[in-house]
Parts: C-alpha cells; sequence; structure tokens
C-alpha cells in the first residue's frame, strides 16, 4: 500500500527531568509525530519504528489511537534521559541503551507520498537506507539525530559527515538555531537556509525559538511567527510537533506560510503541557486566528 505520509524512526523510553518536575515516559520523534497525527486525524499515515519486546506497550497505545503501526525487530530501544534548566530551549541528554540502525531490508515495503526521518542519533539511517527511501518517496528529515555522537552515554554535537551526499536526497529538512550551525557553520539563518539549499535540499525549515520560524523555498524566504504560550511547561517533542503540523498541512496541499504557521501553532499549544500534542485542528486554527 501507498500512504500519503509516514514518518520512520524510533519510539524511545524517556526519562524528562525540569525544574519542578520528573516524568517517564515514551518519546522520541516517532511518538511525538504519530500522537500528533493522531489528534489531527490524518489519513493515509503509517508509522515505522523499532521497539525492544518489553517496550512495545508503547506503540499498542499508538494502534488503539487508530494509527497504522509497523514495527521493526531490535534487541534493545533507545533510552534517553533529558533535563531542562530554567531556559527551556536548552537540555543536558543522556543515552542510556540504543536500538539497531535501521536496515533497506527492514524497509522494503515501506511507500508514501512523504516519508518523513524521524533520526535521533547518527547511526539511526546510513546512506544506504536513506538513498533506498528516496528512490521511492519523497524524503524529509530532521537533522538533529545526525548531529549526535553518543560516547559514555553523553551526547555530543557532531557535524554530518556524509551531509553533501546525503542532502542531495532529502527534500525537506528542519533544524534548530543550534543545529544549523553546527551544520552550516553559519550563526544568520538566511546565510544558513542558502548553504542548505546549495546542498540540494529544496525546502530549509529553520527553528528560532520564541523568534519562529524560517521556510526557504524556491528562491523564496517566509517569515513564521512564533504564537505567544500561555506558559512553557515542557519543551520535549517540539521539533517534531512541529514538523508533523507541517508535514500534514502540505500533504493536504496547504502554502508554505500556511503549513508553517500551522505548524508554528500546534507548538504553542504543545508547549504548555507535558507530553505529546493533545490539541485538535480547531484549537490550532483558533491560535492562528482561523
Amino acid at each position: 500500500m501507498n500512504h500519503k505520509l509516514c514518518c520512520i524512526g524510533y519510539i524511545t523510553r524517556d526519562k524528562i527531568v525540569t525544574p519542578d518536575n520528573t516524568v517517564y515516559m515514551p518519546g522520541g520523534t516517532a511518538f511525538y509525530f504519530a500522537k500528533a497525527i493522531s489528534r489531527l486525524q490524518a489519513e493515509g499515515f503509517l508509522l515505522v519504528s523499532a521497539l525492544a519486546e518489553e517496550d512495545k506497550a508503547a506503540a499498542e497505545e499508538i494502534i488503539r489511537e487508530g494509527i497504522e503501526v509497523k514495527l521493526v525487530p531490535t534487541t534493545h530501544s533507545h533510552s534517553f534521559e533529558n533535563i531542562y534548566g530554567d531556559n527551556p530551549n536548552e537540555r543536558r541528554q543522556r543515552v542510556t541503551a540504543q536500538a539497531d540502525p535501521f536496515r533497506v531490508a527492514d524497509l522494503e515495503d515501506v511507500r508514501a507520498d512523504i516519508i518523513h526521518l524521524g533520526t535521533l542519533l547518527a547511526d539511526d539511517f546510513s546512506l544506504d537506507v536513506i538513498r533506498h527511501l528516496a528512490g521511492r518517496s519523497t524524503l524529509a528529515a530532521d537533522v538533529q539525530g545526525f548531529l549526535r555522537k553518543v560516547e559514555c552515554e553523553k551526547v555530543y554535537a557532531v557535524d554530518w559527515e556524509e551531509k553533501r551526499e546525503a542532502l542531495r536526497y532529502i527534500h525537506t529538512l528542519k533544524a534548530n538555531e543550534n543545529e544549523m550551525e553546527v551544520l552550516t557553520g553559519c550563526a544568520e539563518p538566511h546565510e544558513a537556509a542558502l548553504l542548505i539549499a546549495d546542498w540540494g535540499v529544496k525546502t530549509v525549515l529553520l527553528t528560532l525559538g520564541d523568534k519562529g520560524s524560517l521556510i526557504y523555498t524556491a528562491g523564496q524566504f517566509y517569515d513564521i511567527p512564533a504564537y505567544p504560550t500561555l506558559q512553557v511547561v515542557d519543551a520535549t517533542g517540539c521539533g517534531d510537533t512541529y514538523m508533523a503540523g507541517y508535514l500534514y498541512k502540505r500533504s493536504q496541499g496547504a502554502s508554505h506560510q500556511e503549513a508553517g504557521c500551522f505548524a508554528a501553532a500546534m507548538c504553542t499549544l504543545k508547549l504548555q503541557a507535558h507530553g505529546p500534542f493533545n490539541g485538535t485542528e480547531a484549537m490550532v486554527n483558533s491560535i492562528i486566528g482561523k
């Protein structure tokens, strides 16, 4: 079956520590993306993930919400500890267990109009897997995992050695401020977006925290506002929520500006509570002012 939208990534075991609370819950791009899509009641969506046998309850929860899930076998699940201080845009992270990388053989039957690669660590998707998927789908990716190296459980920001080759196969790429600087060496978002586009990416999404986000595609920049929040409770999964909203709206034919504003408004709702996005499309539209 050819799906409309697919996310490939890991559901993780997460420990989230904030100044006010410590929460244990499933996480990872796959989890936050799929939960957001389920709230939007999108049709034709497939989630591909990998979980150890003892952690499959997290996937079963998503299945109960009406999401189609394909599980790839792995010995361990990715396990993360995310520690936030007073600034919710900054976190310290530990990786206490790692899943097996996705292989081409795991994904032979996966087809979709748009496939989002929800990377968490540099080993999740090899160049061969990226090439394989790009041969059958339009690829989107969050660059964060490609820039994360794990040593002795600590996560370090590193450049992506294969970026010049891999980015030729990725249509839509998202990065936050820190990631864009690691990837490009540019601290100015417009310069960074132009450089990423020169490397072959068709649509560049740069999320800039409370300064909003910037989209560059087909020679044009789009400035996306950051909608005000009542309070910032939990920033974990905000980037994944942004991508879910953006790709969902684009798959429905929305413009880049419309999709970006929708994604930003979803993040505003997500920030105000622990866990994944739990709003509705109507709530998102009310924030935008529709």
